[in-house]
This record gives structure tokens, C-alpha cells and sequence, in this order.
């Protein structure tokens, strides 16, 4: 890969002021000798397989990745499940790829050539679509294997994630469906070999790039769903998340209620 995505570098990952006080609710086990966030269920018989974006586990993403696989806290009074997801959870399994070290979040945005040219390393090193490819096989057989109670199973993917996701969703997947969210690296070729039900949820910052993608994808996957959120920025849903701004956070929890709609709809 030689070339970065123009929304993933343009803005900074949101490091909360003063932190942000949260609790996950998983816990970090390994699988095929890589660390890897589990959470939801133990019971449930519905697995997904997460790509995190290029920042790891930041505090939002996690957050997400527990809604995602439990469902709204009850705290959260003014979202809640629809009836047709309110019952269905997810054992989720977000292994760390880049475990020897994240994206640089002080290269972001670029303003030197210098931070240009570490952007572009780590895209074309540790984050290589090819390189990480090779280690889902073998990570998800291992899951499998732990895990056999689980009937079926889905992917999902932030940002160079859902790169990830668009590969893993082709003739011969283990995944009846999958989503990607605020998608970078967007490959017209990838979208018509999506042969599962797909929810792309992307941002103002992926127009116009998002848009023959997702017309492709759903002239040969009718089921898929797809919804720009114009007044977002990429990464609303993970490391770009915004908790201190109520409409952000609002269309947070909104993108997740639509991920868990998906879902129910497409694991039975």
C-alpha cells in the first residue's frame, strides 16, 4: 500500500480533558499468542471479530466495542435497544494488531514532511492490509476453536479497520455479515466482491470517496445498509469520539444502535 486516507489524517484522535473515567467490561486474554479485548456474554452464540482503527485501544473505542456487545447501560436513558436487538448480545474479539506500537497521535494532522513520512511508515508497515491479513486466519481459527458454542459470526471495522473488513468479506468468508465504519483506504474493487450483508456508516470527512462505494455494494448486496452521518467527523465512533459534546456523543450512541440493529437482523 502506498497511499493514506486524506480523512484519517486530517484530524487528531480526541484525547479526553482530564481522562475519562470508565470501567470495561471485558478483559484481555490471548489468542494465537496476540492480545486480544473480549467482551460480552460468555453464553452468547453470536461472535464478532473486531479490526480497531490505527490509535489501538483508545477509551472511546472500547466503550463502543462494549455497547456494541452488551447492549446500552442503563444509565443511558434516553437510548435503549429496539425490540428486535434489545435480547441479542455478542462475545466480541478485538485483537491488538499493532501491539508494537500505535499510530503516532502527535503525527496527526501532518504538518511536517516529517510527520508526513512516519504517517506513511506505519500505513505501509505495521498497518499493511496484506501483512495483517495473513494473521486472521489463523486468530480466528483459534477463537473458533475456544469458542464452539458460537453459531455465527460477524466482522467489524474502524477507520483502516474497515480496509480489513472489505477483504474479509469476500467469496468463501467465515462472516455472514459485516460493517465498517467511517471506512479509509477505499477501494472500489473491494466493494464488488462483498458477497455479506454490509452496514457502512461513514462521515462528512469520507464524502465523496464513500459514495460509488456504497452504490456498488448495494447493487450486488440489496440487504446491505449504508447512512452518512454529514454533521460527524471520521472516527466519531472510536478514537475521534467525542463524549464532552452532547450531540456527539448522541451520534455515537446512535451509530451503535444502529450496529446492534444490523446485527440482530443478519445473526440469528
Amino acid at each position: 500500500m502506498t497511499g493514506h486516507s486524506k480523512a484519517c489524517c486530517s484530524r487528531p484522535p480526541v484525547v479526553l480533558r482530564g481522562g475519562y473515567n470508565y470501567t470495561p467490561l471485558g478483559k484481555y486474554t490471548e489468542y494465537n499468542g496476540m492480545k486480544t479485548y473480549e467482551s460480552g456474554p460468555e453464553s452468547s452464540t453470536r461472535g464478532i471479530f473486531v479490526f480497531y482503527d490505527i490509535f489501538g485501544y483508545f477509551t472511546q473505542t472500547i466503550r463502543g466495542i462494549d455497547i456494541l456487545s452488551h447492549g446500552f447501560p442503563s444509565q443511558l436513558s434516553t437510548f435503549s435497544d429496539s425490540p428486535q436487538s434489545s435480547h441479542k448480545t455478542y462475545r466480541t474479539f478485538t485483537p491488538d494488531f499493532f501491539s508494537a506500537g500505535t499510530a503516532n497521535i502527535l503525527d496527526y494532522p501532518p504538518k511536517t514532511p516529517q510527520q508526513t513520512a512516519s504517517i506513511m511508515a506505519f500505513m505501509n508497515g505495521p498497518a499493511s492490509p496484506a501483512a495483517n491479513q495473513a494473521l486472521v486466519a489463523p486468530l480466528m481459527a483459534e477463537i473458533m476453536a475456544k469458542n464452539p458454542h458460537i453459531k455465527e459470526w460477524g466482522v467489524v471495522g474502524y477507520c483502516w479497520g474497515a480496509k480489513m473488513v472489505a477483504i474479509n468479506s469476500r467469496e468463501g468468508s467465515v462472516f455472514k455479515a459485516g460493517a465498517m465504519l467511517h471506512p479509509s483506504l477505499l477501494d472500489q474493487g473491494d466493494a464488488g466482491k462483498v458477497v455479506v450483508p454490509m452496514c457502512v456508516l461513514s462521515s462528512v470527512d469520507e464524502i465523496p470517496e464513500v459514495d460509488p462505494w456504497c452504490e456498488t455494494l448495494k447493487s450486488i448486496s440489496p440487504e446491505s445498509f449504508t447512512e452518512v452521518f454529514e454533521d460527524q467527523v471520521h472516527g466519531w465512533m472510536s478514537s475521534r469520539a467525542d463524549f464532552e459534546n452532547q450531540h456527539n456523543f448522541e451520534e455515537f450512541l446512535r451509530g451503535y444502535k444502529i450496529l446492534r440493529e444490523f446485527f440482530a437482523k443478519h445473526l440469528v
